[in-house]
C-alpha cells in the first residue's frame, strides 16, 4: 500500500508539471526509492491501526529524507541528463507521499477506534447510569486509562470527561474527551454529568491528595477506582494503568523514592549478596530490589520452607536470568550458618531475619534472645570470618526507649553490629537501619483490619490515642539499600517515616474504602493495649542527633553503643539464662535486658508484670466474653519464691 501511494503521488505531481504525459518507468523508480527510504525508517514494521507519536516522528523523518533527495536532484539534473521538471516533480511527490502515508496510518487508527471500540462516541442518553465514568487526572496516566477503556468496549463504560487542576488544559480534549474542570468543581461536574464511577489516574500524587479525592467522591456517592502508584514499580518495570479499588497503601502513600541508582549499581553489580530472612516481607522485597542491580549471585537464606518456596517461584518468573541459591537455614544454627558463609563468601549481607511479634516475645523472651541477639551475633561473626564487605542489619523504631522484649533485643543487636564495625577490615561497612511498621507485611495491622472488615466487624483497635509510623515495603527496602550500602560504617540510620498515623484513623479509612461508614455499618471497638505495647513509638533517643546528608529520607544518628566488656558479659549472662528452669529463666532475661539497655522499661502488661511473667502461657486459655475482652479472667498467681513480686505489685 505504501508503494501504491508513493506511485500515485508521483503521478499526481507529474501531472501537475507535465500535463497528461506520464512516464511509468519514472513512477516505478520513485515508488522503489520511497519504499527503500520507508524501510530505512522501519515505517512498515509497526501496526498501522496503533500508530502513535513515535511512528509519526519516524514518518516525518522519512518525508524529510525524500525532500532532501529531491533537492539533490537539482544539481544532478544536468549530469544525469534529467529533464528539467524532474526535481520539481520529485519535490511535490515527496510531500504527497508523506501526506498519503500519514493519512493511511491515521485512517487505520481512526477506523479501529470508531468501528471496533466506539465507546467514547456513544450518545450519553444511551449509556446506563451506572457506567458514566470520570477520570481524575488528564496527564499521561489518564490518557493511558482512557485508551484501555476504549480497547475494551465490552465493559460498556462511557467516559464523560476528565478532571485536572492544570488550568492550561481546561476545556481542551484528550483523545476526543473534554477536560471538564478542576478538583474545586468536582461536586458540580459529578452532578451535571450524573457521574457514578471515577478513576483516580494520578499515580505520582501523595497519599494526602488521594485521601482527599477519595473522600470527596465517596461523599457524592461515586464509586472510586485508582491506578497503581509509581512507588509500586519494581526496578525498570513500565507503569501500566491497572484499574483497581483504592487501597490503604494509596491513601498513605508518599512521594516516590529517588535512589542513587548509579552508586547502587556500582556497589551491587557483580557481587555475591546473601539475604537472611529472605522469605519474609522485607527480606523478599530486598531480594527483588537487589536483583535489578545485576548481582553475580543471590543467596536466599531462611528457615521457613514454604516462604522460601514462594520467593523461589517469584524469582523464576521475574528474574529468569539471575543466578541464585536457596539455603534452608536457621540463623541460630551457628555451625551451619558459618558453613554457608564459607561456601558462598558473600560480599554483601542483608540481615532481615528476626522475631518481630511484640506480644509473643513478651511471653517467650528466650526466643528473642536466641534469634534476635544470638542470631545476629552468629551472622555478624560469620560475615567477619568470610570477609564480607558490607553488612546491613534491619532494626526497628521499637529499639528506642523500648518497653518490650522485641525493642530491647533489637537494641542489643544494633550494638553487636556497632562493635563488629570496629573489628572489621578497613573499607568494610557494618551498619543498622531502623524503621517502623510497613504496610502489608506479615504481622501488620492492615491485614488484620481487612479480615475483620470482610467478616463484617467489629474492627478492634487497642487504644483511641495509639499512633504508629507507616511506610510501604518497597519504599522501606529501597531506602535500606540506599542507607546501608552507601552510608558510613558504624552508624545507625533511621528512615524518614513521615507523620505518625492514628490507628483508629487507619481503621476508619479502611472501613470507608470498603464502602462502610464507621459507627453505622461497622463498629470499631477498643480492646486495650497488648503486652509490651506503648501508645507512641519514637525514632531517636534523646542523646542521638540526626543529619540528612545521605538521602532526603534517611537520618544519620550518633548511636550510643555498649562497651565491649559489658557486651561480652551480657552475652555470657544470656547464654546461662537460656539454660535456667522456666520460673528463673524469664526474670533473669528481663534483668539482663534492663542492665544492657538502661532505657528499657518492661511493660507492666508484659514481662514487667509479676517480675518477668506476662502470665502463665502454659495454662489453658478459656473463652473470654466480648465485654470483658480487655481483662484476664484468670490472672496468674503470685510466686512465693520470687522476692521481686512485692515491689512490682506496689508499682502496679
Amino acid at each position: 500500500m505504501d508503494g501504491v501511494l508513493a506511485a500515485t503521488a508521483w503521478l499526481i505531481a507529474e501531472g501537475l508539471w507535465e500535463g497528461s504525459e506520464w512516464q511509468l518507468r519514472r513512477m516505478g523508480i520513485w515508488a522503489l526509492i520511497s519504499l527503500v527510504v520507508g524501510g530505512l525508517f522501519q515505517l512498515t514494521r509497526h501496526v498501522y491501526r496503533m500508530t502513535d507519536l513515535r511512528d509519526a516522528i519516524r514518518l516525518g523523518m522519512a518525508t524529510l529524507t525524500l525532500l532532501g533527495l529531491s533537492i539533490l536532484l537539482e544539481p544532478l539534473a544536468g549530469l544525469f541528463k534529467l529533464s528539467p521538471p524532474i526535481p520539481h516533480i520529485a519535490f511535490g511527490a515527496s510531500v504527497l507521499t508523506g501526506v498519503f502515508w500519514g493519512t493511511l496510518r491515521i485512517g487505520c487508527r481512526w477506523w479501529r477506534e470508531n468501528h471496533f471500540h466506539p465507546v467514547a462516541t456513544l450518545p450519553m442518553r444511551g449509556v446506563p447510569r451506572k457506567n458514566r465514568t470520570l477520570i481524575v487526572g488528564a496527564g499521561q496516566a489518564g490518557a493511558l486509562v482512557l485508551q484501555e477503556l476504549l480497547r475494551h468496549s465490552e465493559l460498556g463504560i462511557f467516559v464523560v470527561g476528565f478532571i485536572d487542576d492544570d488550568a492550561s488544559i481546561l476545556g481542551e480534549r484528550v483523545h476526543g474527551i473534554p477536560v471538564l474542570g478542576d478538583t474545586a468543581h468536582l461536586d458540580e461536574v459529578v452532578r451535571k454529568y450524573k457521574v457514578t464511577n471515577a478513576i483516580l489516574a494520578v499515580p505520582s500524587a501523595p497519599g494526602l491528595v488521594v485521601r482527599r479525592l477519595n473522600e470527596a467522591l465517596q461523599a457524592l456517592r461515586v464509586h472510586v477506582k485508582t491506578v497503581p502508584g509509581l512507588y509500586s514499580l519494581l526496578g525498570n518495570d513500565v507503569w501500566r494503568p491497572v484499574i483497581r479499588d483504592v487501597s490503604i497503601e494509596d491513601v498513605l502513600r508518599r512521594e516516590t523514592v529517588r535512589l542513587d541508582h548509579s552508586a547502587l549499581l556500582e556497589a551491587i553489580e557483580g557481587s555475591v549478596v546473601l539475604i537472611t530472612g529472605a522469605g519474609g516481607s522485607i527480606g523478599s522485597e530486598l531480594a527483588r530490589q537487589i536483583a535489578n542491580f545485576r548481582p553475580k549471585h543471590i543467596v536466599l537464606l531462611g528457615r521457613g520452607e514454604n516462604s522460601l518456596w514462594m520467593i523461589q517461584r517469584e524469582f523464576q518468573r521475574l528474574f529468569p536470568g539471575q543466578p541464585y541459591s536457596l539455603e534452608l537455614m536457621d540463623i541460630r544454627n551457628r555451625t551451619g550458618l558459618r558453613e554457608v558463609f564459607q561456601v558462598y563468601r558473600p560480599d554483601i549481607v542483608m540481615h532481615a531475619a528476626a522475631h518481630k511479634h511484640v506480644p509473643f516475645l513478651e511471653t517467650h523472651p528466650v526466643e528473642a534472645v536466641q534469634n534476635n541477639i544470638f542470631g545476629t551475633l552468629n551472622v555478624v561473626e560469620a560475615a567477619l570470618e568470610s570477609g564480607t564487605q558490607a553488612l546491613v542489619s534491619i532494626s526497628t523504631d521499637k529499639a528506642v526507649n523500648p518497653t518490650n522484649v522485641l525493642g530491647a533485643s533489637k537494641r542489643i543487636a544494633e550494638c553487636i553490629v556497632l562493635e563488629a564495625s570496629k573489628k572489621a577490615q578497613p573499607g568494610t561497612r557494618f551498619v543498622s537501619v531502623r524503621f517502623g511498621n510497613v504496610l502489608g507485611s506479615r504481622g501488620s495491622v492492615v491485614p488484620v483490619f481487612k479480615e475483620q472488615i470482610e467478616r463484617g466487624g467489629p474492627i478492634t483497635v487497642t487504644h483511641p490515642e495509639m499512633t504508629r509510623y507507616f511506610m510501604t515495603i518497597p519504599e522501606a527496602s529501597q531506602l535500606v539499600l540506599q542507607a546501608g550500602l552507601l552510608g558510613d560504617t558504624g552508624k545507625v540510620y533511621v528512615l524518614d517515616m513521615g507523620e505518625a498515623v492514628k490507628i483508629v484513623d487507619l481503621a476508619s479509612d479502611m472501613a470507608r474504602l470498603s464502602g462502610l461508614v464507621p459507627g453505622r455499618d461497622i463498629e470499631i471497638q477498643f480492646a486495650g493495649l497488648r503486652p509490651g505495647e506503648k501508645l507512641h513509638e519514637e525514632l531517636f533517643l534523646d542523646q542521638e542527633r540526626s543529619s540528612t546528608q545521605l538521602h532526603a529520607k534517611v537520618f544519620e544518628t550518633n548511636p550510643q553503643g555498649i562497651s565491649a566488656e559489658k557486651l561480652l558479659e551480657g552475652l555470657e549472662g544470656f547464654r546461662k539464662a537460656v539454660g535456667l528452669p522456666f520460673k528463673q529463666r524469664q526474670p533473669e532475661i528481663v534483668r539482663l535486658l534492663q542492665w544492657m539497655v538502661p532505657t528499657y522499661t518492661p511493660s507492666l502488661l508484659g514481662v514487667g508484670r509479676y517480675g518477668g511473667f506476662a502470665w502463665n502461657r502454659r495454662q489453658v486459655n478459656l473463652p473470654v466474653p466480648a465485654d470483658q475482652s480487655c481483662r484476664r479472667k484468670n490472672p496468674p498467681q503470685k510466686d512465693a519464691t520470687a522476692p521481686w513480686l512485692v515491689q512490682n505489685k506496689a508499682k502496679i
